[in-house]
């Protein structure tokens, strides 16, 4: 076949949820019953529609294959279940997006697909089942719909597809799957599904398909290098014959490394690296006839590029000796917010400071833009832009607040001291005798739902349109209420439920100094659940209390202890756009000290149980295992920074959700918290055995009520999955409660799901008794 021209600007992949998360409501209206399907699908292709245009008018092509098709309902990797029919047999009886929503949020007695985050980003995925029996055909034709609809309004996109050895990569064997069985083992039974996927494309008159591969810059899977490369050269011997589109093969989150090669020497007609995460690449075999795209411009933060430096890596690959070379984004543009034109800071200096250092998706799209220019027309043509970047950075790092002194001062004053609490037996001993609790203690991770009147009061108090004294009466009324409410249900240890809080990062970034917050900055973080991540712009500190007004005013109303709550420094980073201008751990360690006061005010005002959690400890895990013992060294350090100015009797808590925690087994050790909850629940306390094996010997509470489905777990769900952590944690450590915390759900959901939890914790209590 001809190849077409690929690009010389692209993008990886676009914000899909909508500027003012249209998307978002759309589906959430369908889910509740308040629209039809056909509504949904026309909110869905103007959508589409929207972003085509907005794209063009950035300055990427209307016909030449410039644009992604990226478009997702809920997910990417669940859009590749639909259509190769990978459906667990519990599914049948459901059809179109009622079968693809019910995948991911279940129904009834049905579970849904587990959840856990792509790669190094706060984005879920749905996580595919696969046996040795699945059986996968063309399902789903949405994909050559979207592209058709496109070239009916004038497009001409590229569609694009998570790859089928990324697929299987992260796909997980399905129950009853044979001891040693691989999803990968099953390529050669999906390769011929996606053939004919693409020979539809080329039917339907696509010039280019995106096949995304970021599974082959990571060694975290547990395949072999060896024989993900060996896929690698099958997949793609299978997809480059036949009728199809040129294949341009993206490798985001990293550097491809072993497998560059491999695909070089592929029939693919264009391959990206990712030149954010991962270096230029070494010359191949069978580069001569493909295009090199360059990932320059990072589309997992938000930091405005040296367009300079960008331009000189787009240059270096032009020695590799491809047929061309392309600018594009390194990641996919869904992590970051559509625009900075939508906001404005109140600080008036900051807001002109922030608007020149940040680039958003579509000012990271101008840039592509910019540098694609300079690839046609020699550097000459984009100098003035190139300039007016490196003016910005210099800015930035004179600005007032991105150095102060006394915070580095306080952090290179640090010893090995301020990083230990001391035995955890005599810890344990202490904290037994002050707490009194029950075998098998009960009690949720922090949130309570966020009612329509909570945030109508925020948001009116915002506007200025409610008094600080009325909105707090109401803040403090709805905390009475969620504390009588769990004393009725019986719960043991008890929280405050946050009432006051819009989001476990956002509201400690507004009480910290160093960092900037978003009105319209949404984030996808998961289906239709979208948050809108601070800016970590300048050095970290606490100007005062941020929790502990409302956590003594909760303690005051109950005898039980009442958790004090805090987000932790890793996640904190990891849930904000973090700065890029000085170490990782240096931030971290800011932030640990910033928490660390927190955590001794609450101590001094009676607080006993303190949680401080970090659900993104894996989350930012390096995706190569050579740069794993650093990184853990500083976020395990700097969460122990944050919780070991306290004495023997002060439990704390800490708190891990979504993501595959056998591999930092030994960094949860390391937090030395007196009780860790975790994420259990979808994978049916999937990390309790390995917790076991690796004899982890302090408090664990295993999620029992998967709180990101809006399912009600019966008191015999509870009960069996409770049996089954008991058999890898002992009884005096066993903490039973949800798997996160509660904000997402309504009350409706939520108030018989606690009292299923803890009829079963104490019918699971009686029955131990009864065998003594």
């Amino acid at each position: 076949m001809t190849t077409p021209a690929f690009p010389v600007a692209t993008i990886v992949g676009y914000p899909r949820i909508g500027r003012r998360r249209e998307l978002k409501k759309a589906v959430e209206a369908y889910w509740a019953g308040k629209s039809t399907l056909a509504e949904l699908e026309e909110t869905a292709s103007g959508l589409r529609q929207a972003t085509r245009e907005r794209l063009a008018e950035l300055g990427l092509g209307r016909t030449d294959a410039s644009i992604p098709e990226t478009f997702s309902f809920y997910d990417q990797v669940l859009d590749v279940t639909a259509a190769v029919g990978a459906v667990p047999p519990r599914f049948a009886g459901f059809e179109g997006l009622d079968l693809y929503f019910t995948l991911a949020r279940g129904i009834g007695d049905i579970a849904p697909l587990e959840m856990t985050k792509w790669f190094d980003t706060n984005y879920h995925y749905l996580v595919p089942e696969i046996g040795p029996d699945t059986a996968f055909s063309l399902s789903s034709r949405r994909i050559i719909d979207q592209f058709t609809q496109a070239r009916a309004g004038g497009f001409v996109t590229r569609p694009a597809i998570v790859g089928p050895v990324t697929y299987l990569l992260l796909s997980k064997a399905a129950d009853g799957a044979p001891e040693g069985f691989d999803p990968l083992d099953r390529l050669e039974d999906i390769l011929p599904v996606y053939a004919e996927l693409l020979a539809e494309l080329a039917a339907a008159g696509a010039p280019w398909v995106q096949l995304d591969e970021p599974g082959l810059v990571t060694d975290n899977i547990s395949v072999e290098p060896g024989v993900v490369s060996a896929a690698v050269t099958r997949a793609y011997e299978v997809l480059a014959g036949g009728q199809r589109p040129a294949i341009f093969v993206t490798s985001p989150f990293g550097d491809l490394r072993e497998n560059f090669p491999v695909l070089a020497a592929t029939g693919v007609e264009a391959i990206h690296v990712d030149l954010v995460h991962g270096g230029v690449p070494a010359a191949a075999p069978g580069l001569a006839t493909k295009t090199l795209v360059g990932g320059v411009i990072d589309g997992h933060n938000i930091w405005a590029a040296d367009l300079g430096a960008k331009f000189e890596q787009l240059e270096a690959l032009t020695e590799l000796g491809a047929s061309a070379v392309s600018a594009a984004t390194a990641t996919s543009l869904q992590h970051v917010p559509h625009d900075t034109a939508d906001e404005k800071w109140e600080d008036a200096e900051l807001d002109a400071n922030l608007h020149a250092w940040l680039a958003f998706a579509d000012q990271k799209v101008v840039e592509v833009v910019t540098l694609s220019r300079g690839l046609t027309s020699g550097r000459g043509a984009i100098e003035d832009e190139i300039t007016a970047s490196q003016q910005a950075l210099a800015s930035r790092a004179a600005a007032a607040g991105v150095r102060v002194d006394a915070i580095r001062a306080r952090t290179a004053a640090l010893t090995e001291a301020d990083f230990s609490r001391g035995d955890y037996d005599e810890r344990a001993a202490a904290q037994a005798a002050k707490l009194g609790l029950p075998e098998l203690p009960t009690t949720t991770i922090g949130s309570f739902p966020q009612t329509v009147e909570i945030r109508r009061a925020r948001a009116a108090h915002a506007r200025g349109e409610l008094a600080t004294e009325a909105y707090e009466a109401e803040m403090r009324a709805e905390i009475k209420r969620v504390i009588e409410l769990q004393e009725s249900i019986g719960l043991d240890v008890l929280v405050h439920g946050e009432a006051e809080r819009n989001d476990m990062v956002q509201y400690f970034a507004e009480l910290l100094d160093g960092f900037a917050v978003t009105t319209n900055g949404w984030v996808q973080s998961y289906g239709s659940r979208c948050t809108r991540p601070s800016i970590l712009w300048g050095d970290v500190s606490r100007p005062e209390p941020m929790t502990v007004r409302w956590a003594t005013y909760a303690q005051s109303l109950t005898p039980k202890p009442v958790k004090g709550m805090l987000t932790g420094p890793v996640t904190i980073m990891a849930w904000s756009f973090v700065r890029d201008d000085i170490p990782l751990g240096e931030t971290a360690n800011q932030l640990g000290l910033a928490l660390r006061d927190e955590v001794n005010d609450l101590e001094a005002a009676g607080i006993g149980i303190i949680q401080v959690d970090e659900p993104a400890l894996r989350e930012l895990l390096p995706l190569r295992r050579e740069d794993q013992p650093a990184y853990l060294d500083w976020s395990v350090g700097s969460f122990r920074l944050s919780t070991a100015g306290v004495r023997p009797e002060t439990q704390i808590h800490t708190h891990l959700c979504y993501s595959e925690f056998g591999e930092v087994i030994g960094a949860i050790d390391g937090l030395d918290a007196d009780v860790t909850s975790i994420e259990a629940a979808r994978s049916r306390m999937e990390i309790v055995p390995e917790l076991a094996a690796a004899g982890y010997a302090r408090g664990v509470g295993p999620g029992v009520y998967d709180i990101h489905s809006p399912r009600v777990p019966s008191v015999d769900e509870v009960s069996e999955l409770v049996a089954l952590a008991a058999q890898g944690v002992p009884g005096n450590l066993l903490w039973i409660n949800p798997d996160c915390g509660l904000k997402t759900r309504g009350y409706a959901e939520t108030v018989p799901s606690l009292e299923n939890l803890v009829a079963a914790t104490r019918a699971v209590r009686n029955r131990e008794v009864a065998n003594v």
